[in-house]
């Protein structure tokens, strides 16, 4: 796992957003009966990602339940399979905020093999109360976190 999130740049510089790295390996189990990762494959991998990186900046999603009665809920997915993946492939899920809403926000997710585009998608994900289930606006400190990353 590594992230990014350099220091703020000068006023005429433009910087990247910060992003969270999780590298994958193919495992047989990953693939279907023609030897490539199975489609919804993929999507868990962006999953493990998404987790890992809110765990990495002190929001374990289980602490949120119990302490905040939140919990995130995918709400949208587009999605764009490039090239397949293989059994033993090492594979980089590469996050990034793309959009923080008021109640949900846009994780832009890459899959890349060596470098390479394996894997796009944009996840919508909704802030949810976890008691009544619908949306409710994200926590000021949680927002406040992601709005670092933004």
């Amino acid at each position: 796992m590594h992230f990014t999130n350099d220091p703020a740049p000068a006023p005429d510089q433009r910087s990247e957003p910060a992003s969270f790295t999780l590298p994958v390996r193919v495992y047989y189990e990953d693939t279907d009966a023609g030897g490539v990762v199975y489609y919804a494959n993929y999507l868990k991998f962006c999953e493990r990602a998404r987790t890992d990186w809110l765990r990495a900046i002190g929001f374990e999603q289980g602490r949120l339940t119990r302490e905040q009665n939140i919990v995130f809920v995918v709400r949208a997915v587009q999605a764009d399979y490039r090239q397949p993946a293989v059994l033993d492939d090492l594979l980089d899920v590469v996050t990034t905020i793309g959009r923080l809403g008021h109640a949900s926000l846009i994780f832009d997710q890459k899959i890349l093999r060596g470098g390479q585009p394996v894997f796009d998608a944009q996840i919508t994900i909704a802030c949810i109360d976890a008691a009544a289930r619908r949306a409710i606006p994200i926590p000021p400190a949680v927002r406040a976190q992601f709005a670092s990353l933004v």
